[in-house]
């Protein structure tokens, strides 16, 4: 079971490209594709998901090519895309419902199929409300609860966790690592802890390209012992992200405790600290923009 990405482009224009000789492959798991807002992550997802297709290049399933016979990979295929869309005047069952005959699945499995769903996502309880009354993190929950209906073996979550509570990223996040055993999961977001807590692979994607694939214990061996810390007063807190990759901050009654990247000691206060995916995400993102810029 294994899906290919062989030299996938998509030009939207002249000169906008939201992909550019895009290869990965994607074996069973969970492959945590990160990026800034408009890498070319949700063009990505919409090509695999038969939505979109490329400008140039392939896209297999188990070595057939979907844009020649889409069904193969739709027939296994959960897709919970950036931008969902409800029905507002249909409550949670009905939706679903409707959801599961368009995927030809029968009336019987269906319903229980819809029941199984409802509880795992915590919304056994709002069944019957009209979907309009909902939350954004519960549309977002209804949204989890489709791409699961037909227990697909590759699911495609594109920034899922958006709009939810603390306690149910944690869920999610926690069925996510369930799920991936025996299917391809492909969760593509900008918050680096979603990634963090589940992903056996990671793809970093920036301005349309595939600038790092590796597992995550490859990605933070990467910064081992270029990872810093030491308090600064705030004033100084300008120039220091003039001449360091800064990856976070804290303001302390002391002044501002800064997080930086830098492949040596860079003041005699700095103390070395254990490194984080985000850490090594940031460095990766800055090393290809100093290349590009270069």
């Amino acid at each position: 079971m294994q899906l290919e990405i062989q030299g996938v482009s998509k030009q939207y224009s002249r000169s906008t490209w939201g992909l550019r000789d895009f290869t990965l492959g994607v074996q069973p798991g969970v492959l945590g594709l990160l990026g800034p807002n408009g890498a070319g992550k949700s063009t990505l997802m919409r090509i695999i998901a038969t939505v979109t297709r490329p400008t140039e290049g392939q896209v297999k399933w188990n070595g057939e090519d979907i844009l020649r016979a889409p069904d193969s990979l739709r027939a296994v295929l959960g897709y919970l895309p950036q931008d969902f869309g409800v029905y507002p005047h249909l409550n949670a069952v009905e939706f679903l419902e409707y959801l599961a005959a368009l995927k030809g699945l029968d009336s019987v499995s269906a319903r229980r199929r819809i029941d199984d769903l409802l509880t795992l996502v915590n919304l056994s309880d709002v069944r019957k409300r009209p979907l309009g009354g909902y939350s954004g993190g519960m549309k977002q929950r209804i949204g989890i609860a489709q791409a699961l209906l037909n227990d697909p073996r590759v699911l495609i979550a594109d920034e899922p966790t958006a709009g939810l509570d603390p306690e149910e990223r944690v869920r999610f996040r926690n069925l996510l690592s369930e799920l991936a055993g025996d299917r391809v999961v492909i969760l593509s977001t900008h918050i680096v802890s979603d990634v963090e807590a589940v992903a056996t692979d990671i793809a970093i994607v920036a301005s349309g390209r595939l600038i790092a694939h590796t597992a995550p214990e490859s990605l933070l061996r990467s910064i081992q012992g270029k990872t810093w810390e030491w308090i600064i007063p705030s004033a100084e807190l300008p120039a220091t992200r003039q001449r360091f990759v800064v990856t976070s901050i804290a303001r302390r009654a002391d002044g501002v405790q800064v997080r930086v990247i830098a492949d040596s000691q860079p003041t005699q206060d700095a103390v070395a600290a254990v490194p984080t995916l985000e850490d090594a995400y940031l460095a990766c993102l800055h090393a290809h923009r100093a290349g590009a810029a270069a």
